[in-house]
């Protein structure tokens, strides 16, 4: 399992931003396309990894954790709430600042419950402060966060809390693939 992923990570091209060096990737960039059996394969490894015991809703970041999420919801038909770049000014709607390596913005969670049970799906990892601010959102909203599993993990980000990873990788002028769930 998860063949498709490391061969196409593996043989994915790499950018510099800065003194960053950026890996594409379909499951992180959607280009060149998302292959369905690469979107299956991962799909069915977050079922298996994932704790999905009594969720109510899978929470998945714009843009990238969307096909992500989609897919695990019509596998599992539990509902998914995006959180959003824009605001949409709703009832309950809690903006969340977040700051990566390379950039620095603000999403909007929306249709969360408090009792809610969630689980949080996104495409990758790297420095964990999405993750972190959206771990705060949820708090903030009275849910329960059951389990967290990104695709790819890059580098030993911290976001206060236990999570799981499909992938691990190094990144140099090429992308290896380091560790592997399965």
């Amino acid at each position: 399992m998860l063949e498709r992923l490391v061969s196409s990570l593996e043989k994915a091209p790499i950018v510099k931003r800065g003194e960053y060096n950026y890996f594409i990737h379909p499951i992180t960039d959607g280009v060149p396309e998302v292959e369905p059996a690469l979107l299956r394969e991962v799909c069915t490894a977050l079922v298996k990894v994932l704790d999905l015991d009594g969720v109510d809703r899978i929470i998945a970041t714009e843009a990238m954790a969307i096909p992500i999420g989609t897919a695990l919801s019509l596998a599992t038909d539990i509902p998914m709430n995006i959180v959003r770049k824009r605001e949409y000014r709703l009832p309950g709607e809690i903006a969340v600042h977040q700051a990566t390596g390379y950039s620095k913005g603000q999403i909007y969670l929306n249709g969360v419950r408090k009792g809610d049970r969630v689980v949080i799906v996104d495409d990758v990892i790297s420095t964990g402060g999405t993750a972190r601010a959206l771990l705060w959102a949820l708090d903030q909203a009275g849910t329960t966060v059951v389990d967290v599993c990104f695709v790819i993990k890059r580098g030993n980000p911290d976001i206060g809390r236990d999570y799981k990873s499909l992938v691990t990788v190094e990144v140099t002028d090429r992308v290896r693939v380091v560790e592997r769930i399965f």
